[in-house]
Parts: C-alpha cells; structure tokens; sequence
C-alpha cells in the first residue's frame, strides 16, 4: 500500500509513503538517491518546470542550437542541457546531505513521463 518502483532505461523512480524519512527514491543504473517527501515534490514540480521551459524554447532555437536551463528549490537544483527535443538532466541535492544525479539524454523522455503520471497516495498499487 502506497510502495513502488519504476524503472526504465537509464533511470529509476520509487515511492513509500509508509517510510518515515525517505519516502521518494531517484536514480539511475548506478546510482540512486533517497529522498524526503518535500524533496521529491521538489523534483517533481521543478522537472516539470524545465520540461516545459525546454518545450517552450523549441520554437525560439535554431535546430542545431543547445540550451542549458537551470530551475532550483531550496531543496534542490536541476539543470537540462541539449536541445529542447532531447537533453540530460542533472540533479544537485541542497538539504543537509549533498548529493548529485543524472540522466542522459536518452532516459529523461520516460523518466519525466513516468514522474509526472506517478500516483504519490495511497491506492499505489506497484512494489518498491
């Protein structure tokens, strides 16, 4: 109840509400992050932003131009860079415990999708 992980290629998100700290949990193949609730509501709304920053841009670019966009919290900084069809995201940690991410180009499309549709209640229903 209120337990999952997804994973995709290049990446790994999870969610425990039960947990009493760390109730998200981002990452990669190599690498993963637990994060607390407000952190990952903060990567959430903040890949959001720069999801659609990166979409707005589209039309404003030439296609062989590259953009670097950086959204932060107080909790967390990220950074896409590439072109706005296609760019890797880096994840800086700025709460007490400092710790980075990132994802290549590659895995940010089904990373964001994933985020973005994910159910952060109870009625979850996947494993973690």
């Amino acid at each position: 109840m209120g337990r999952f992980l997804k994973t995709g290629t290049g990446w790994r998100l999870g969610w425990d509400a039960n947990a009493a700290e760390f109730k998200g949990l981002v990452g990669a193949e190599e690498w993963a992050l637990e994060l607390t609730e407000a952190e990952f509501h903060d990567f959430r709304r903040l890949s959001e932003q720069i999801q659609h920053t990166m979409e707005g841009m589209r039309s404003h670019l030439m296609e062989e131009e590259k953009i670097a966009c950086e959204v932060e919290s107080d909790r967390l900084w990220l950074e896409a860079e590439g072109f706005p069809h296609q760019y890797s995201l880096r994840l800086l940690l700025r709460s007490g415990r400092c710790a980075e991410g990132f994802w290549n180009a590659s895995a940010v499309p089904s990373l964001l999708q994933t985020l973005l549709s994910m159910p952060l209640t109870a009625e979850a229903n996947a494993v973690f």
